[in-house]
């Protein structure tokens, strides 16, 4: 073997070793647990060849005393917008499309779009843009689309894809195409929808057979089930004297999560899973495309997932669905979970927590968590 080849495999060797050797992370967040700044946690590193170490602390549900659990499954909501740019990104694979090609070659409605140039209280003034959006554009978040549309209310589940994106093509756009960073639901959704039409398959359904089933990713869902449903993670908030943590609803979601016939998959933040599920996910990433001899992305693809794409001028620094960072990569979701790959450690980091905001210091769990293993990460460089 090509000693090259070699050196991924002693690299996670090494780590895991280290790892091994590192002090136990859960006395660390314990106390954020035992002050009620934090309900629970699972906290998950990952290499290349697999997962090296999970802990869970606290509570899925503080009120029935149930613990965190490996197998729990949260919401991870803006999570899904990675997974949902992966899946477009293997149909630039396939030359069935182009990052760079108008989202109105594939949806119509868009052909006409304005741009709010200018706003006042009694007036909009509409022009049209100086190009069209485009499909980076949306999965970029720099195509000038709105963050919703105004008929996504009360929940964001409530619409067929194909009806959420015909809204978003009625609305004005914010900014000129391509210029400036603003976070859009709606130009991930519409990249969802781009895909289903090229597909000619339900959003869902390629995401279940061309990802989830293959990188077994099984508790990876839109409409968790019974079974599921008994190990979701209640979500947390700070109450309104900010001192506690108080149980909540995801008012985002329509009720029962279960409901397949008025609840309707959201490419931008539907999905719910557990951090082992997420961990597969990760790994691919970190294996640039690849898990278990199978490879879902070219090292084309996976380089322009992961390269900023937003302009310099700006400060957001973001990739296709993914969130960049200093040698980082990955994202968050509404309620505080997050996913983050560092390739130049070969280490990938899962955090599923859910809490719509923290009271005290529990907002610094998380780092706490990544930096007791980064100390191991960049032992091993």
């Amino acid at each position: 073997m090509n000693a090259f080849r070699l050196l991924p495999v002693l690299f996670c060797l090494l780590l895991s070793r280290l790892v091994a050797e590192t002090p136990p992370l859960a006395p660390l967040l314990t106390p954020f647990v035992e002050k009620g700044e934090l309900a629970g946690a699972v906290a998950l590193v990952a290499d290349a060849e697999g997962v090296v170490s999970v802990d869970c602390v606290g509570f899925a549900d503080r009120e029935a005393g149930r613990p965190m659990a490996p197998d729990t499954l949260f919401w991870i909501a803006s999570q899904t917008k990675p997974v949902t740019a992966v899946a477009v990104m293997m149909l630039v694979d396939e030359g069935k499309l182009s990052l760079d090609d108008p989202v109105a070659r594939y949806l119509p409605d868009f052909a006409n779009q304005w741009l709010a140039a200018e706003k006042g209280e009694d007036r909009v003034v509409l022009v049209k843009p100086a190009r069209p959006v485009t499909l980076r554009d949306c999965l970029a978040h720099i195509g000038g689309l709105p963050f919703r549309s105004a008929a996504e209310e009360p929940t964001l589940d409530g619409l067929p894809l194909a009806i959420a994106v015909k809204t978003y093509a009625m609305t004005p756009l914010q900014t000129e195409p391509g210029t400036a960073y603003q976070y859009s639901n709606a130009g991930i959704n519409t990249a969802a929808r781009v895909l289903e039409v090229v597909s000619g398959q339900p959003y869902e359904t390629f995401l279940q057979e061309r990802l989830f089933d293959p990188l077994g990713m099984k508790d990876t869902t839109f409409w968790p089930d019974e079974a599921q449903t008994a190990r979701l993670a209640k979500s947390y908030r700070p109450d309104k004297d900010k001192t506690k943590l108080e149980p909540f609803d995801i008012s985002q979601l329509r009720y029962p999560l279960s409901d397949r016939v008025h609840r309707f998959p959201m490419p931008a933040g539907g999905l719910f899973s557990t951090a082992q599920d997420t961990a597969r996910f990760c790994r691919m990433l970190l294996n640039r495309g690849e898990l278990d001899g199978r490879r879902y992305l070219s090292e084309t693809a996976f380089a322009e997932l992961t390269k900023r794409q937003t302009p310099e001028s700006v400060k957001n620094a973001y990739g296709l669905g993914l969130s960049l960072g200093p040698g980082w990569f990955g994202h968050g979701g509404a309620h505080a979970t997050n996913m983050a790959v560092h390739p130049g450690q070969g280490i990938a980091f899962v955090w599923m927590v859910q809490h719509s905001g923290f009271v005290g210091e529990g907002a610094k769990a998380q780092e706490v968590f990544k930096s007791h293993f980064l100390k191991a990460a960049k032992a091993a460089e």
